[in-house]
């Protein structure tokens, strides 16, 4: 029988036989399952508190710590479930199934909507070890997936249950998620800190460019606002516009290769301020035989229409781009940090400008005829040297975390099938971090 929510069914456990070496069993009974849900959103008394409430859209971290949606304790017991720090979460139901796997280990009680799971782990399980024995069988578990109606994704509870998991004795489970455990530690770590070092940046630039007369932008409506020695000028004298590309999707040569290609997609999903890897990638003949160009590093790159209309990244590495994106590329290098800065500063002004019949769309008028409140060229340049080290530690620990992620969805499927021993993957870790 599965493990669920009722209380007839007790705890259910793992026998003292299965821990005498290594075992498989099903899904279902590693963990008991429990259904989440959404409070009234017309009742304003479960909104706004302090429990995050976790979707399948901001179940974006390994580490479930927060939402952007959060709850009263009023809300929490009505209509959604609060479960404590340890259960795994998964999404279920959703449109990011069609590409993704969504799961996440919960560091605080949290609750969450009806398109997540919650897997409490039984006795003999250790809940880590657990959640990268699930993650390890992510293309077996996407394969599962079919469709609850308008292209929404869903994974059938029963499929999932049946799913079965290698297993170690406990404490050699305990090691494999502590090795494991160590490298998501160090990633989630220095997202802290980039957090930090971004917020740091970002107190420069609108306590020297923003705060001035208690006006709260650099567009152009601040004319006449301005200290003196400033002054009002296109947006295109100081950042170049750079439109994108796609190259033929039914030639096979000109996709694979070793050349990063953006999509509206890439940037509205970016997880971090700088973009360094893609989805995608093309050829130097899909390059040379589309209209689409290699937008240099640094650049500001702007979904320009669509549902993520406004959502913006920077390239941490120089990216081609398809056409539903515009990038603004700093005219000096000098200019590369005040652009980088600048332009999402802007954002909002620039969508209030977007139009379209459907969606929203910012065209190339919008930035043509877009002015904004440039500081003069010292300030700039001061301000470039103060901040500039802080963004290049900043895309340091981005690289830094991807090499680190690589290691361990490396090590993953290959611990969880004993196919290594846990000593070896110790000592790569630690060589790390």
């Amino acid at each position: 029988a599965s493990c669920h929510d009722s209380p007839e069914s007790g705890e259910p456990s793992v026998s003292s036989a299965d821990l005498k070496g290594w075992s498989r069993r099903p899904l279902g009974k590693c963990a008991r399952w429990y259904a989440g849900g959404t409070p009234r959103k017309s009742q304003a008394e479960y909104w706004g508190g302090s429990i995050p409430w976790i979707s399948a859209k901001s179940l974006t971290e390994f580490y479930v710590r927060d939402s952007d949606r959060r709850v009263t304790e009023l809300g929490a017991e009505n209509g959604t479930r609060l479960v404590p720090e340890g259960p795994v979460i998964i999404v279920v139901r959703g449109m990011s199934l069609k590409s993704e796997f969504r799961i996440g280990i919960t560091k605080r009680p949290v609750t969450f909507n009806q398109d997540l799971k919650a897997l409490r782990a039984v006795e003999g399980v250790e809940p880590l070890f657990l959640a990268y024995a699930i993650k390890s069988r992510t293309d077996q578990i996407l394969a599962l997936v079919d469709e609850a109606g308008h292209g929404t994704g869903r994974l059938p509870t029963d499929l999932l249950e049946s799913i079965e998991l290698p297993f170690p004795p406990l404490p050699e489970q305990r090691r494999i998620a502590a090795a494991l455990g160590a490298l998501d530690d160090k990633i989630e770590l220095n997202r802290q800190m980039n957090a930090t070092l971004e917020e740091m940046a970002q107190a420069v630039f609108k306590s020297w460019f923003i705060d001035f007369d208690g006006h709260d932008d650099l567009v152009e409506s601040a004319l006449g606002m301005i200290p003196r020695g400033w002054e009002v000028r296109p947006l295109l004298d100081f950042a170049q516009l750079i439109s994108g590309g796609t190259p033929k999707t039914s030639e096979p040569s000109f996709w694979g290769g070793p050349i990063k290609w953006a999509s509206a997609k890439d940037v509205s999903q970016c997880p971090n301020r700088y973009l360094v890897d893609t989805e995608r990638a093309i050829t130097e003949a899909g390059l040379n035989g589309s209209s689409t160009k290699v937008i240099p590093k640094g650049s500001v790159v702007v979904v320009a229409r669509g549902a993520t209309c406004g959502r913006w990244c920077v390239f941490g590495d120089a990216i081609a781009m398809n056409q539903t994106c515009y990038a603004l590329a700093a005219r000096r290098p000098e200019h590369i940090e005040f652009i980088k800065h600048l332009v999402p500063s802007i954002i909002d002004h620039l969508v209030r400008q977007a139009h379209g019949s459907v969606f929203d769309t910012i065209t190339t008028r919008t930035f043509k005829t877009a002015k904004v409140v440039i500081p003069p060229d010292e300030s700039i340049t001061r301000f470039s040297e103060t901040v500039g080290p802080i963004e290049r530690r900043i895309l340091t620990a981005i690289h830094e975390s991807g090499t680190l992620a690589d290691l361990r969805d490396t090590l993953l499927p290959k611990l969880v099938a004993s196919e290594i021993r846990i000593a070896e993957a110790e000592e790569e870790v630690e060589a790390v971090v």
